[in-house]
């Protein structure tokens, strides 16, 4: 990662600062497809928020974003990044990128799939696919996607 670029442990003590961070990455996506509301954003996040697996992405030193990266079993063994999210003032800037080389080097060292779901409409989606994600499954709201271990991670474009 670049050197103003760390991952942080999150702790309990985060959730409010992480569901505030959440909300703001998220409002644009979710109000283009009329599913902006907080209270229920608050409520999904804390129903699957789990401290050991979070971590900040800070950007020197500051909190610019975070992502949680959880074990899964089923359907088949591998990792789920459960979220990736960066701030909107940090957003565009490389950050996203720099983040998947470090997760995709942890799911490649264990030879194990990476798994993320996106919300239908949202700029993830070309992020993800751009990223060497594969498309698995389209749900009423989110599309799902499946990256095998060991592909190389395409450049972000040059901005």
């Amino acid at each position: 990662m670049a050197d103003s670029l760390s991952l942080e442990l999150a702790d309990a003590a985060d959730f409010e600062a992480l569901v505030a961070l959440r909300i703001a990455a998220m409002r644009d996506s979710l109000e283009r497809v009329g599913r902006f509301d907080p209270v229920r954003a608050r409520e999904r996040f804390r129903e699957g928020f789990s401290p050991a697996h979070t971590q900040h992405i800070l950007v020197r030193g500051q909190r610019a974003g975070f992502v949680v990266i959880k074990p899964l079993e089923q359907p088949v063994k591998g990792l789920l990044m459960d979220h990736l999210y960066i701030h909107p003032d940090h957003q565009n800037q490389g950050l996203g990128s720099q983040v998947l080389t470090h997760v995709f080097n942890i799911a490649d060292s264990a030879q194990l799939p990476l798994r993320v779901g996106a919300l239908r409409g949202s700029d993830s989606n070309r992020f993800y696919l751009r990223h060497g994600f594969k498309l698995v499954e389209q749900a009423q709201w989110d599309n799902y996607y499946v990256r095998s271990p060991g592909l190389p991670s395409p450049e972000e474009p040059s901005s």
